[in-house]
């Protein structure tokens, strides 16, 4: 374990967040390694696995609800120096992720098809998509287990092993990937299917390796069969805190979703240079992604040990860093969006859809810093309520105009782009209204500086 109640809180969200970031830029290069050879396969396929792959944020979503929960309470645990009660979440925790594997099987074999009969365009990117859902969920099932372990070790102020495993099986995927979607070395190219099956591979490595390090390092947090068996309470403490995070994740999905909706009239094209720049917008969200996962496990810590000043102080350290860190982004997405998409196709309307997109979301970019250290903050203090409020009120405010759009004669791509960029405006500041109040409930109000003494 990390004690991370002393010492510069720049300094500890530093040496967090930088193999945070390592092990984040690594985990994305799943998504563009398999984008990159699928695009050669042309748009069809691209939006078939972007369209395919928005099944993750759903994944995403349920693994949040273990991950968040089990990061958190350990994290106040570790600032406690109760080892007894972080061991306990630990194995409650893998329980939840043996379940939420098994469903994942069950359930996205039964409903793959009926999933992509929804949102695809066309009869093409649905036999797209689900040839790659059928290779690409034995992966899914396993982030489980993985978010659990990973989880663990971040709520301890431990992250390096996890980042050496991402890194490790990436360059598995890297390697399987130009072999199995293009056929390198066997010339026999196994496409979409090859794209799933090489994720599922290198994500199973994953969990082998984590496995390994909990049983032959790992002594702060350990397996224990006993404890491992479901216990209401501690269920119910891992559910509270990781629900509504579970739930913002799930309004993502239901968000991406929509808007796959909104646009499939536009065709392949527009699907295609949705699903390539959100991926690309994912990418270079990292940095301010990975300070955003420092600053749970900081100030939770400090949440555990009682440091209230600690704890506003990671706030604004953080969320400083996240602007200045935003602000360059945006620049990019301004000067040359198109750049960033032309890496993964050479169809000119694809590029041209995809860099509209970022041109116009960017702007948003600055409110998503915001939302993303809140939500941080909110993992630390154990109430995780309010960023799911704010979330569910951005939604509503972009589902309604969206719909709206469909049946609007002028409807144009960057209608519902720039209504998409507000929405995550309102929801910033939302969700800064609830964090003020839960400082002054939880911490109480700031103590004034001391007078100036004067001889």
């Amino acid at each position: 374990m990390q004690d991370l109640t002393h010492g510069s809180i720049p300094r500890h969200i530093l040496k967090l967040s930088g193999p945070i970031a390592i092990g984040m830029v690594f985990q994305t290069l799943y998504y563009l390694v398999d984008l990159y050879f699928v695009g050669q396969l042309g748009d069809t396929a691209i939006a078939g696995l972007s369209t395919a792959g928005n099944l993750q944020f759903l994944i995403m979503a349920v693994t949040q609800i273990m991950g968040v929960g089990t990061m958190a309470l350990i994290a106040q645990a570790s600032g406690r120096k109760d080892r007894g009660d972080a061991n306990l979440i630990f194995n409650q925790s893998l329980s939840l992720a043996a379940l939420g594997g098994g469903a994942t099987l069950g359930l996205g074999y039964g409903l793959a098809r009926r999933y992509m009969d929804t949102l695809g365009a066309d009869a093409g990117i649905v036999d797209a998509g689900v040839t790659y859902l059928n290779w690409f969920l034995p992966g899914l099932a396993l982030q489980f287990a993985l978010i659990s372990m990973g989880s663990a070790l971040r709520g301890t102020g431990v992250v390096n092993p996890t980042i050496v495993v991402q890194i490790l099986t990436v360059l598995l995927n890297a390697i399987l990937s130009p072999i199995m979607i293009a056929g390198w070395l066997t010339g026999r190219p196994l496409g979409l299917m090859g794209a799933g099956l090489s994720t599922s591979i290198s994500v199973a490595v994953a969990v082998g390796l984590m496995l390994f390090y909990f049983v032959r390092l790992e002594r702060f947090v350990v397996f224990d069969r006993a404890l491992a068996r479901p216990q209401v309470g501690p269920l119910k403490r891992i559910l509270a805190v990781g629900l509504p995070p579970g739930g913002e994740f799930a309004l993502l999905f239901v968000y991406v979703a929509i808007t796959y909706w909104t646009i499939r009239g536009f065709g392949p094209t527009a699907q295609a240079g949705f699903g390539i720049g959100s991926r690309v917008m994912q990418a270079i969200f990292l940095p301010a992604m990975a300070i955003a996962f420092a600053t749970a496990p900081l100030a939770g810590q400090n949440m555990g040990a009682g440091r209230s000043d600690r704890v506003r102080a990671t706030y604004w350290t953080s969320v400083t860093t996240q602007g200045a860190i935003m602000l360059l982004l945006v620049l990019l997405c301004q000067w040359r969006p198109g750049v960033l998409i032309a890496g993964f196709t050479d169809d000119p309307a694809v590029i041209a859809d995809g860099a509209e997109f970022l041109r116009i979301i960017s702007w948003n970019f600055l409110a998503t810093g915001i939302i993303f250290t809140n939500s941080g903050m909110f993992q630390a203090m154990g109430n995780t309520m309010p960023a799911l409020i704010a979330s569910v009120i951005r939604l509503v405010l972009f589902s309604l105009p969206a719909v709206w759009l469909t049946s609007y004669s002028g409807f144009e791509l960057r209608h519902l782009w720039y209504v998409s960029a507000a929405t995550v405006a309102i929801q910033a500041a939302v969700s800064c209204w609830f964090l003020m109040g839960e400082f002054r409930r939880r911490l109480g109000v700031p103590a004034p500086d001391p007078a100036p003494q004067h001889a």
